[in-house]
């Protein structure tokens, strides 16, 4: 009888622990339902780069992805607020920050109750395309990826209408046009899943380059802003090393001048690649969090 007491305490202990456990493993799902939509090219097999030959040690950096994928971390089911967004690592477009960039933000996403989705998109840059013209496969991969959410929206108990995007660097690129194409899907549908809305409902850029031309002050002419965009939240580094703040700032008024629901933090100090980690621009996660409970994109259920 004593033991059985004793089991039931422990169980009893340890069961607000428990609740904070994610609702599943992450889920793996393939993007595309054969090779991917647009690809071109010879790449070798998909890697992580050797610390060696990374653009930084402070990162797990995979690169030749040919098969684009999304996995998925759910909330906790205690604190699950039914928002989820899909996380856009960056690398230049040649690789992918798979977990500073990555899994780092969406355990951060988990631990205010949002489904973190890190989206595996097509890198490096395919023959022929360059700096000044950002790679097309990703964009296809990225529009795809928020159908697929959406279209799993039940299943994993979100809701349709709280599905957001958070980019870093290449990543905050890519968010931005995902989030200005949505009423023009940039390859001919395949499937049930592209009949579903690839609009984001919210965007959340952070230290994103490509956004301006060469000589500054003019935003770059790829970039769209549609009627009916989502509302967009921006966040830099004014000491930036890689891309300067003005992306962040343009693209800012940009969004101000067309009407679009904005908000832009550009720090002091913080330089570039800080994602989640603690920074002189650690601020950003709570001002994220403000912003998104004041655009109606995060409450808690009820």
């Amino acid at each position: 009888m004593d033991t059985m007491i004793s089991l039931i305490l422990l169980i009893a202990a340890l069961a607000p622990a428990c609740s904070d456990i994610p609702a599943d493993e992450p889920l793996v799902l393939p993007l595309w339902p054969g090779k991917a939509a647009g690809d071109f090219g010879t790449i070798g097999p998909e890697r992580i780069r050797d610390p060696s030959d990374s653009p930084t040690k402070d990162a797990k950096w995979l690169t030749n992805v040919t098969t684009p994928t999304i996995t998925v971390f759910r909330a906790p089911k205690r604190k699950n607020t039914g928002t989820a967004m899909i996380v856009c690592p960056g690398g230049g477009y040649w690789n992918l920050a798979w977990d500073l960039e990555g899994e780092e933000v969406a355990a951060w996403l988990n631990s205010i109750g949002i489904t973190g989705i890190v989206l595996k998109y097509r890198v490096p840059r395919r023959p022929g395309q360059t700096v000044e013209l950002p790679a097309p496969g990703p964009l296809l991969d990225a529009q795809r990826a928020v159908s697929l959410v959406r279209s799993k929206a039940k299943e994993w108990d979100i809701d349709p209408a709280r599905i957001g995007m958070v980019g870093f660097s290449a990543g905050g690129h890519l968010v931005l046009p995902t989030a200005g194409s949505f009423d023009k899907r940039a390859y001919e549908p395949i499937d049930d899943i592209d009949k579903v809305s690839c609009r984001p409902d919210f965007v959340v850029p952070c230290y994103s380059g490509y956004l301006i031309t060469k000589d500054m002050g003019v935003l770059a002419p790829h970039i769209r802003i549609p009627a009916g965009m989502c509302p967009v939240m921006l966040v830099h580094a004014t000491d930036d090393p890689v891309s300067d703040a003005e992306n962040s700032a343009v693209m800012y008024l940009a969004l101000k001048k067309a009407g679009v629901t904005t908000e832009v933090h550009i720090f002091a100090k913080g330089g570039h690649g800080f994602g989640v980690r603690k920074s002189p621009c650690d601020g950003w996660k709570d001002e994220c969090i403000t912003w998104l409970k004041s655009i109606g994109m995060l409450r808690t259920r009820r």
